[in-house]
């Protein structure tokens, strides 16, 4: 999978000298995203355990970019399409009429079959998660990946921590990454912690009173930032040994992506800025001489439309104005 390299170095100023940031470019993986790890674990799992064989299902509840957690589980589609088809699987994706259509059709053209519903309550027989699962359930040689609370996404991060240790040397003080299932964070840390207990573990994003069940919109535009920002405790985010979180905001994810392209040549996507975002935080409340890591989980690519379009930003009052090569953006 992706190697770990140098995202930036922050040297010099009153607060960060020779402190070294590390980003794993899982944008870089076959279907564009930190995803195609969990697909392949979820879809092996099933076959080594005998509940898929070739020729059979695989089903997943997915939606375009209402909301931060739904927006994450467009990009498992892609990649459950995608790992599905090298298996020899069929891919069946429930997501409502109101996503674009675009999304739609990137599905299909990965052999997806693609089933738009009108969107209802998640306690609604025909919301399209309830679909998804029922699909499977009611077909032989079928599985409901169910990205949120199947642990074998928690465990293909164990390999990610894997990776991150041996490539980096074990020479890390700290992880941070945002949550969107959960399975990164939850994977990354314990395999980190058992390593050294001593490494910090932090979240990009922390929870948020306003994000409690029973307040939380319909339809939340109080955020650009698709991937991450969970709101409930999944299988999977139970798993993580976390020391910390950081709270960021749109504005910082935004200057940081624009950062990141300008300086680094990096095109990433919401939740990788963020990511980043966590990564200057984490550093300045770590000080000098320490190593941080995080994962640069999606591409700028499926980001067009909205992070990546001064128009819609503009829209929004978010248009990037920062100038120079400091970090003063992130607050």
């Amino acid at each position: 999978m992706s190697k770990t390299a140098v995202l930036f170095i922050i040297a010099g100023g009153a607060t960060l000298i020779a402190l070294k940031i590390l980003a794993k470019a899982e944008f870089l993986n076959p279907g564009g995203s930190v995803k195609d790890r969990v697909a392949l674990e979820i879809i092996q799992e099933a076959f080594q355990e005998g509940r898929l064989a070739p020729g059979g299902l695989v089903t997943e509840g997915t939606v375009g970019s209402t909301g931060q957690w739904l927006a994450l589980a467009r990009l498992a589609g892609v990649s459950l399409a995608m790992v599905s088809a090298a298996f020899g699987c069929k891919c069946f994706i429930a997501m409502p009429d109101d996503a674009a259509v675009e999304k739609a059709q990137m599905l299909e053209a990965l052999g997806a079959t693609v089933q738009r519903l009108r969107p209802v309550s998640i306690t609604h027989p025909e919301h399209f998660v309830n679909v998804a699962r029922r699909t499977a359930a009611t077909q032989p040689n079928a599985i409901f990946a169910d990205q949120f609370e199947n642990p074998a996404n928690y465990r293909a991060h164990l390999k990610t921590g894997e990776e991150i240790w041996q490539q980096t040397g074990g020479r890390l003080d700290a992880f941070v990454s945002g949550a969107g299932t959960g399975g990164t964070i939850a994977g990354v840390s314990c395999l980190l912690k058992a390593k050294n207990p001593g490494t910090k573990v932090t979240r990009g994003v922390m929870y948020a009173r306003e994000e409690a069940e029973g307040r939380r919109l319909k339809h939340p535009f109080d955020t650009i930032t698709e991937g991450i920002g969970i709101n409930r405790l999944t299988r999977n985010f139970e798993q993580a040994r976390i020391d910390g979180a950081f709270k960021g905001t749109d504005a910082e994810a935004v200057e940081m992506a624009r950062y990141l392209l300008h300086h680094d040549g990096l095109f990433v996507g919401s939740s990788a800025a963020m990511n980043a975002v966590g990564t200057v935080k984490a550093a300045r409340q770590l000080g000098p001489g320490h190593t941080i890591v995080t994962v640069l989980c999606d591409g700028g690519h499926r980001h067009l439309s909205k992070f990546h379009n001064l128009e819609y930003l503009q829209q929004w009052g978010l248009t990037p104005t920062h100038q120079g090569d400091d970090l003063s953006f992130v607050l």
